[in-house]
């Protein structure tokens, strides 16, 4: 619980704004929870993800691309509640003619890393490949998606 409320609050500060991209900083992220855990006496001998199933914690990985999907789709950019004077370059699909969902992402390249892995362009893949039960739940406890990386 207090892993939680003070801990994990911080890693996952502005993660919308700062995602890490490199591998060091998602491991160096995801050490602190591997800490964390083994600080639990009873449980400090399993593997990491006997001690997250235990624990009931998802990864910080899967909690970052949940927190994104949260933000892009369900209920706040596509169905427009946010701001208006708030612009996000994403800009859906005229003709969806392949499966997948009918609120798909146009998916652009970038050449710098600037734009490359900002938000509006890391997420369209994840939310492209989304089912459509995921795209038209009403909450965001609606439907629970794999814990796995």
């Amino acid at each position: 619980m207090f892993y939680k409320s003070l801990i994990r609050s911080h890693l996952e500060y502005a993660n919308s704004i700062w995602n890490p991209h490199r591998l060091g900083l998602i491991k160096d992220l995801e050490k602190v929870q591997m800490r964390a855990t083994k600080l639990v006496i009873t449980i400090k001998n399993l593997t990491y993800k006997d001690r997250l199933k235990r624990l009931k914690l998802p990864t910080l990985k899967y909690r970052r691309i949940r927190g994104d999907m949260i933000e892009v789709g369900l209920y706040k950019i596509s169905t427009n509640k946010y701001d208006s004077r708030v612009k996000l370059y994403l800009e859906k699909q005229q003709y969806s003619i392949t499966r997948g969902h009918s609120l798909k992402l146009v998916n652009n390249r970038y050449h710098y890393d600037l734009r490359k892995f900002s938000f509006a362009s890391r997420i369209v893949n994840v939310w492209n490949s989304l089912p459509e039960i995921v795209i038209s739940a009403d909450t965001t406890d609606t439907v629970t998606l794999s814990k796995e990386d």
